[in-house]
């Protein structure tokens, strides 16, 4: 079982999204049969069944083993992984692109940079998963408190240079059998905890 997986077929998406199976999926973190599932989730086992059959079929959850009770067996299933993340690119032509906005310093512009993280690093870990290698990728994460709209806009001027006399310190266009690596660095308000979606970001 992986810790995430990344859906980015249209049909293992939309698989996902129905609540039953979301559920399905929680409850398949240890493994289950339909009959244990089914006293969870207050449905008979023949739709249990079903909708197992369809995470099956899509690949967010495989066969542990069949045991056997009676005259038949029991099969025991299990997620693929812990928790899942949908790519835009089971969106289509309608799933973000940070190409398609020229406005840098936009929300919208940061969510579909995001968004083409998840797409690529999605088919880079796949890859490396089918190759059994490990994926080299650096992920930093901070909490920064301002004092004011000042401070923070000298904090990304500072940290905007940084950047780039970092990259371009470290960066060689004609380094024999270099590899190319994409670096983001995002900063937005962080949510209160406990707020409604509608407070006032901009504080």
């Amino acid at each position: 079982m992986f810790d995430v997986a990344v859906i980015d077929d249209p049909a293992a998406a939309e698989a996902s999204l129905n609540p039953i199976r979301a559920r399905l999926l929680a409850d398949l973190a240890e493994p289950g049969s339909a009959t244990m599932l089914a006293s969870r989730v207050g449905l008979a086992r023949q739709k249990v069944n079903y909708h197992l059959r369809e995470l099956e079929r899509h690949g967010l959850v495989e066969l542990v083993e069949e045991r056997r009770k009676g005259n038949c067996f029991e099969r025991v299933l299990r997620a693929t992984a812990r928790s899942f993340v949908i790519s835009p690119e089971a969106l289509g032509v309608v799933g973000a692109n940070p190409e398609a906005g020229a406005d840098r310093l936009s929300s919208a512009y940061l969510l579909a940079s995001a968004g083409r993280i998840i797409r690529e690093v999605g088919a880079l870990e796949a890859q490396a998963r089918a190759e059994d290698k490990r994926l080299a990728t650096l992920t930093l994460d901070a909490d920064v408190r301002f004092a004011n709209s000042e401070r923070r806009a000298q904090f990304a001027r500072e940290l905007t240079d940084a950047v780039a006399r970092l990259a371009a310190k470290y960066h060689d266009e004609r380094a024999p059998g270099g590899r190319r690596f994409r670096l983001l660095a995002a900063v937005h308000p962080a949510p209160t905890e406990g707020a409604s979606h509608g407070t006032d970001p901009a504080r």
